[in-house]
């Protein structure tokens, strides 16, 4: 069984993905290779975020790797929070406190309409690829579901009349940003 590195140490994404790869290949975290710092994300885009984080534990680590960025863009916000998602309401990166100044936000705003964007950066024997996957939807007025994490519980994907949060793993991974960029990249992986 070939062997990949997720390079992210949110136990949630790696648990997620796990399920998605369905025993295909051994996923490996940034702990199994022994990369205990934290990888910086101070680009403006989020290719440029997953290609920082990839090519990082490649250069140090010559582990073949992938990184993920994902970021919730809201029409009404011009496109925030974007790059900044995780850390949208302050560098604690509390999902509660991102979700209520995403609320916030849109007390105003008839407009709910968003997106959930993933690109993920391959490093594959020091070649570079790039998947993206989006998924459009609205934004709630308030917490729905308690599965998932950061924005899932307020987050309704278009033709769905519930939340990611109120959804089964399988259910959101079927149709989420992530598993669309996830798929993209397994189907290129079997390829090889």
């Amino acid at each position: 069984m070939k062997e990949l590195c997720f390079a992210t140490n949110n136990r949630n994404k790696i648990a997620e993905v796990s399920q998605m790869l369905e025993g295909k290949y051994k996923l490996l975290s940034l702990e199994d290779i022994g990369c205990h710092e934290e990888l910086a994300e101070d680009q403006d885009t989020l290719e440029g975020n997953s290609r920082q984080k990839a090519h990082y534990v490649w250069e140090n680590y010559s582990v073949n790797c992938f990184a993920d960025d994902t970021g919730l863009e809201v029409d009404a916000l011009c496109g925030e929070p974007g790059v900044y998602s995780a850390r949208y309401a302050g560098p604690q990166r509390s999902d509660t406190d991102n979700i209520n100044k995403l609320l916030q936000s849109l007390q105003t705003h008839d407009n709910r309409r968003a997106r959930f964007r993933t690109s993920i950066t391959l490093y594959l024997d020091n070649q570079e690829y790039q998947f993206e996957g989006i998924v459009n939807g609205t934004i709630a007025t308030e917490y729905k579901g308690n599965k998932g994490f950061g924005y899932d519980p307020v987050f309704i994907p278009e033709g769905h009349d519930r939340t990611f949060a109120e959804m089964s793993s399988e259910e959101k991974n079927a149709i989420s940003h992530r598993g669309q960029a996830m798929q993209r990249l397994i189907q290129f992986l079997q390829a090889q």
